[in-house]
């Protein structure tokens, strides 16, 4: 199959040059070749990472993305939403769950609709409010409702149990299909697919006020972002959209108190140099194997500066760099799990990984029905065309703006798994110790302390006012499925400000 993709590229580039070659100077001829070879390359890239992903969660799609030919009911700006119950006529019933679905239409699209969950609280009403959001880019939310903290878990048999460790327990959780194209989101126009923080961040935030226009009794709650994977961008683009709009005073003030994130992407350039040691230190490489790395870090460097500085092409021209360096990782490696480090891959489609029930699970009509979805709308747990379009965002900088949240009092927590190899711990420790803000030298300074939970030992704490970081022991890529427990003690704790 190689092979036969790369007969026909060679045949397609031999024809291009040939016919441009009749019109193009020599110079412009080199340039048209080098840009037509970056294009195709970048491309080929990240479907090839795209499908590495879906693969490993044992996911065969059969759309790209989901878009549909026409939406007579679409009005911009306001919101649809129901309440359900999975849980039958002896369980519950719906006004006690406390059970939300919706959609959001987008006011700065063409056709956009944006799916959520909205669980109430076990508990109080009055609990804060928080907001998760999961990463890929490109895949659903739901993979957190129903794995990982939501109030369900999704059986063998395609029901559902109550999580003992589900966060609504605490607190008012609201889950959100994001970007455009993800899980139940969907669109009539390719054109409204975001390919940058601005549009990710501008969406949830018009969102978020429309949400508490018709919640306004949540408006008072204290407020979270939360999430994991590629949120590590998403949560400080929308956490500073947020602050700026509550400034501004351009809607409903957002009671923003802190955000959280797990096992991230949020500093690239240190990030990307991090695999090497991290590798060297767990002994999967030698000392050898980690310098032949390395040596491909100055490229990805330059390249994550440029991109930096101007944006654009540069940008997909660093992700092509970098991802140098961590493909180098993964040929010594082999069929490593690299979110999570204690798994083999079995060949290149389990990875232990099987989330293919959800995709069965919320595919049945009836469970459309209940949630107000469309049963010609196909639930896609994790989309290929949502990961491309965001290749020029991918290496971009996302700490930037964290410091000045950090100054106004706006709280941080940093959270990764030990065994995650793909946004390990130590990646993410030498962003948040490297961020630059006042408290910066105490921080590096404070000491590490254990965190435990039932008299045991959970992961080790990091902290500094409004700062903190936590190794989690015996977690990979996902610690609230990993380590279910500890996470919601982590969450409950750290919100409480009882973490350190």
């Amino acid at each position: 199959m190689a092979s036969s993709i790369l007969v026909k590229f060679s045949l397609t580039l031999l024809l291009f040059l040939i016919l441009s070659s009749l019109s193009y100077s020599r110079q412009n001829f080199s340039i048209t070749k080098q840009r037509l070879s970056q294009s195709l390359t970048i491309s080929h890239n990240s479907k090839s990472q795209a499908d590495r992903l879906i693969r490993s969660f044992n996911l065969f799609p059969n759309d790209p993305f989901n878009i549909i030919a026409s939406d007579p009911g679409f009005i911009l700006g306001s919101i649809v939403e129901t309440e359900y119950s999975f849980l039958g006529d002896d369980r519950p019933s719906v006004k006690e769950l406390g059970h939300h679905a919706g959609y959001y239409s987008l006011p700065h699209s063409k056709a956009a609709r944006m799916f959520y969950f909205f669980f109430e609280s076990r508990n109080s009403k009055d609990d804060p409010f928080v907001l998760f959001l999961f990463g890929g880019p490109g895949c659903s939310t739901e993979i957190a409702v129903f794995y990982e903290n939501g109030p369900f878990k999704i059986t063998n048999n395609l029901t559902l149990e109550w999580n003992e460790h589900g966060w609504d327990q605490a607190f008012n959780m609201l889950f959100v299909d994001q970007p455009t194209g993800t899980g139940f989101s969907y669109t009539t126009d390719e054109a409204d697919i975001r390919h940058d923080e601005t549009g990710v961040s501008n969406d949830l935030y018009d969102f978020l006020q429309e949400f508490f226009k018709e919640h306004p009794q949540f408006v008072k709650n204290d407020f979270y972002i939360a999430g994991e994977s590629y949120s590590g961008h998403y949560i400080p683009a929308l956490a500073s959209r947020v602050n700026e709009g509550n400034k501004k005073k351009e809607g409903i003030p957002i009671n923003l108190k802190g955000f959280a994130i797990g096992n991230g992407l949020t500093d690239p350039a240190i990030q990307y140099a991090a695999y090497g040691d991290f590798a060297l230190d767990r002994g999967l490489i030698t000392i050898e194997q980690r310098d032949s790395m390395n040596e491909l870090l100055p490229d990805c460097e330059q390249a994550i500066k440029s991109c930096d500085s101007d944006g654009g092409d540069s940008c997909s021209a660093a992700y092509i760099s970098c991802i140098n360096v961590f493909n180098k990782m993964l040929s010594f490696l082999g069929d490593i799990n690299v979110y999570d480090m204690r798994k083999q891959c079995n060949g290149p489609i389990l990875c232990n990984n099987d989330l293919s029930n959800l995709e069965k699970f919320l595919n049945k009509g009836r469970v459309k029905d209940s949630l107000g979805v469309m049963r010609n709308l196909e639930f896609v747990l994790c989309n290929k065309t949502v990961y491309s379009a965001m290749i020029q965002d991918w290496m971009k900088n996302l700490v930037v703006g964290i410091p000045t949240l950090l100054e106004e009092g706006i709280r941080m927590l940093v959270y990764a798994g030990e065994e995650d190899l793909i946004c390990n711990w130590l990646g993410n420790f030498r962003w948040v110790q490297a961020m630059e803000w006042s408290g910066q030298k105490d921080f590096n300074s404070a000491p590490t302390v254990k965190f435990s939970v039932d008299g045991k030992e959970a992961g080790l704490l990091t902290s500094h006012e409004p700062l903190s970081f936590l190794k989690v022991h015996e977690a990979g890529h996902l610690v609230p499925m990993d380590q279910p427990k500890v996470a919601f003690e982590m969450m409950r704790s750290w919100v409480a400000g009882k973490l350190a």
